[in-house]
């Protein structure tokens, strides 16, 4: 199961791509087995030396008994120490760069984000993208129509 982040690709630029663990309960984990996991609006945030994913929603699994669960909570990602200084590197130097998650997958028996150092577009870039989009559709969609005549 891949959980995607579709607000991802319309607006940030990816440059570089991380996969690390998330420290997870339970029923979360069971909870995002069966597609349940919205990565919408979350982000990554480094707080000392640890990389935590803040705002990602995790509803509770319907059969686990959970009692004063927040779907909302900040959870630790698990990355090793080389790749947090990197990231942190690069972050230090690179002017409107951030951490943002793509995806979230099991890998065997584990559960996988994959995490992005970015660049944020803005407001115009995102409006070319789209009329990009546009464009190609409508000339996919001229193309069908004159295959077919």
């Amino acid at each position: 199961m891949k959980i995607l982040n579709r607000k991802f690709s319309r607006d940030y630029e990816s440059l570089e791509t991380v996969e690390a663990g998330i420290v997870l309960t339970g029923g979360e984990v069971k909870s995002i087995r069966d597609g349940q996991c919205q990565l919408d609006g979350a982000f990554v945030k480094m707080l000392g030396d640890e990389v935590y994913l803040i705002n990602a929603n995790i509803p509770p699994y319907e059969f686990a008994s959970v009692k004063d669960y927040d779907p909302k909570r900040t959870r630790k990602l698990l990355l090793h120490r080389k790749e947090i200084l990197r990231l942190q590197i690069k972050l230090k130097q690179g002017g409107r760069l951030t951490l943002a998650p793509i995806s979230c997958y099991n890998r065997g028996r584990t559960i996988k984000l994959e995490v992005a150092l970015c660049r944020p577009r803005k407001e115009i870039e995102k409006r070319k993208l789209e009329k990009g989009r546009d464009i190609e559709r409508n000339q996919k969609r001229e193309m069908r129509e004159y295959e077919k005549v």
